[in-house]
């Protein structure tokens, strides 16, 4: 009986308050608000921030429909603005934003089965200015799905993410099929329109959160040994990448719970990082969770818990609000599950 308290009682306290269990902050540094719900019901979308408003692109609907949707939000009106859709539509792909366009390397496609999820190697340059697509250079270390992008120095690095393994015939990642998680790290230069080779990440992962700080890119928590639960497990791991020097330093403080499939975003030099799931033998569920990570102080703080509950969103800040839009509301399949939500939680200045 001992056992199998220990063993449920994380599970209990997961599903009732979204957390586990850490001390909050004690002084909460913000506090969450609503805004304009998104066009229509999604899961599995990707948002960044571009001259003063957030696009929100991707998404997934079961059994494997990939919308390839576009939508452009406007604080000053909070209102959204539907968009020319993705040339190739897709999910789970990697997005940084530089000098006003926005760039999305790989990400996944549905693959020649029902529920495969097939890896790409594609990257494209979206225009906010006149709504236009244009094709880049593919991504030279193979096809994966699931990474993080960011900025830095005029660069945008695409690290982490999962894909098939070597040799193998399978072409697409399913739950029930061996595939594996990927510490590939690449650096496309837009001026030059080039891809460099950079030191692996040495924790492969993917569903993971991520931000730049001072030049340096945190990746944080995400998904190890493949992309689809029960392959993939959840981990807490935070590294930390130097461009400068092309190394990865230390580990940093663990992140207080272990989950992925989250939304981030960063401000005022911390990382935020907000909702996302655990799957294990003992419980399903999605997190309530916003924790943010100060890399100065190598330190976690527990904010306020997002008002629903959800994995498969996405969020980005738009001056001191981090807008969380879409997901899942609970761990489980079908449409009726995917939120409109948009929350965002106001930083206190």
């Amino acid at each position: 009986m001992r056992a199998f308290i220990q063993r449920i009682l994380p599970a209990v306290v997961l599903i009732a308050s979204g957390v586990l269990l850490w001390s909050t902050d004690a002084g909460a540094q913000g506090h969450w608000t609503k805004a304009a719900d998104f066009p229509e019901p999604m899961e599995e979308t990707h948002a960044v921030t571009a001259n003063g408003k957030m696009y929100v692109m991707g998404g997934f609907l079961p059994p494997g429909i990939a919308p390839g949707i576009v939508y452009e939000y406007d604080p000053a009106t909070d209102k959204w603005t539907k968009k020319k859709n993705m040339p190739r539509p897709m999910h789970h792909m990697a997005m940084a934003e530089y000098q006003g366009k926005i760039y999305v390397m790989g990400g996944l496609v549905r693959g020649p089965e029902p529920g495969g999820w097939a890896p790409i190697d594609d990257a494209w340059e979206y225009d906010p200015s006149n709504d236009s697509w244009k094709t880049l250079p593919p991504m030279p270390g193979g096809k994966r799905g699931s990474a993080i992008a960011e900025e830095v120095g005029g660069k945008i690095y695409v690290i982490g993410g999962a894909s098939t393994n070597p040799g193998s015939k399978e072409v697409a990642l399913y739950a029930n099929r061996p595939h594996r998680s990927v510490g590939t790290n690449e650096a496309y230069d837009p001026a030059t329109q080039k891809w460099e080779t950079r030191s692996p990440m040495p924790t492969a992962r993917n569903h993971a959160a991520s931000g730049a700080v001072d030049g340096k890119i945190y990746v944080i928590a995400g998904r190890v040994g493949g992309v689809m639960i029960p392959i993939a497990s959840n981990t807490d791991i935070v590294e930390v990448y130097d461009p400068a020097t092309d190394q990865w330093g230390a580990l940093r403080q663990r992140m207080p719970s272990a989950r992925s499939a989250v939304a981030y975003g960063t401000y005022g030099g911390k990382i935020y990082v907000a909702g996302g799931e655990t799957q294990s033998t003992v419980v399903n569920g999605v997190f309530r969770a916003l924790e943010a990570y100060d890399p100065a102080t190598n330190a976690w703080s527990i904010m306020p818990s997002m008002p629903i509950g959800r994995h498969g969103l996405s969020g980005s800040f738009i001056g001191n609000g981090f807008h969380v839009v879409t997901g899942q509301i609970f761990n489980g399949e079908g449409s009726a599950f995917s939120s409109k939500s948009h929350d965002v939680f106001v930083v206190d200045k």
